[in-house]
């Protein structure tokens, strides 16, 4: 049987597709059907009190607290400084691409290794951060950096913006060397300072980048784990604590897979409607 040319491509996508779905697609489903109470209890029956009880339930609401004003401030943060680093790593220096290799090293450690890096750093007794500010006279007893609530949350976003950087500096450092350098000549003959070039030039064309750039920042701050889980714990109480460190209390520590479930169910549509302006301009630009 000869298969028609439009249907190939169909044929070359579906094992992958089917993979998606296995592996995607069906834990979805599960966590839907969960949050209502229609899958895996002895006694199915649809219900909406998972989350009714969501908006009773007063560490949820801390928790989503919590979630946003660190998702916020961290994707803020990864956006200065990634514009910031990768300004500079555009620049024509010695040795740029070795200076690259360095401030993209944060973003290839794994979450979880960097929450216990940083948990050590800001340790009571042995850590670094303690050493130095009582070494310089700074302090005369060390601070409990992850046993206070406020500096927790504190160190648990430094921690973050340091680690999360790298992945907003390479796609605005990819759209800076897309600029054709042209338009910056052309400023250069019209007398445009260092100032304007970046304000007249460099972002309207780094636009599009940073739009998916911070989207794409943000859903990944969303689901962080390692680094809290392995960092902080979401302690003391639940002071540090994120929707993805909660939602794996519920199912792995309380065995609660219908709560669980519908805090994951929030979390995700959340993360859809954040990622609705990436799909549009994506699927614009195709067009």
């Amino acid at each position: 049987m000869k298969i028609h040319d439009r249907y190939k491509g169909y044929i070359f996508i579906l094992p992958a597709f089917l993979l998606l779905v296995g592996i995607l697609g069906f834990p979805a489903l599960a966590a839907i059907l969960q949050s209502f109470n229609l899958m895996w209890v002895s006694k199915p029956s649809f219900t909406v009190s998972s989350y009714v009880n969501l908006m009773k339930d007063k560490e949820f609401l801390g928790t989503l607290l919590n979630t946003m004003i660190f998702v916020s401030v961290t994707v803020s943060f990864h956006l200065l400084i990634g514009m910031g680093v990768a300004l500079l790593l555009n620049q024509e220096i010695k040795r740029r691409h070795l200076f690259r290799v360095i401030a993209i090293l944060p973003w290839t450690m794994p979450d979880v290794i960097g929450g216990l890096i940083w948990k050590f750093i800001f340790d009571t007794l042995p850590g670094f951060v303690n050493a130095v500010l009582i070494r310089g006279k700074f302090l005369t007893e060390p601070i409990d950096f992850l046993g206070t609530p406020l500096l927790s949350f504190l160190c648990f976003i430094f921690a973050e913006v340091w680690r999360g950087y790298p992945f907003v500096m390479l796609i605005l450092l990819a759209g800076l060397q897309a600029i054709p350098r042209q338009q910056y000549e052309a400023g250069a003959i019209d007398g445009a300072s260092t100032i304007q070039n970046f304000f007249y030039i460099t972002l309207p064309n780094l636009k599009y980048m940073v739009v998916i750039a911070v989207i794409l920042d943000t859903i990944w701050e969303c689901r962080l784990f390692g680094m809290v889980y392995s960092m902080t714990g979401g302690g003391p109480g639940y002071s540090s604590q994120v929707l993805s460190l909660l939602t794996y209390k519920h199912y792995f520590q309380f065995f609660n897979t219908p709560y669980a479930a519908s805090i994951a169910v929030v979390l995700a549509v959340f993360m859809l409607i954040i990622s609705i302006p990436y799909l549009r301009m994506t699927m614009r630009r195709e067009i």
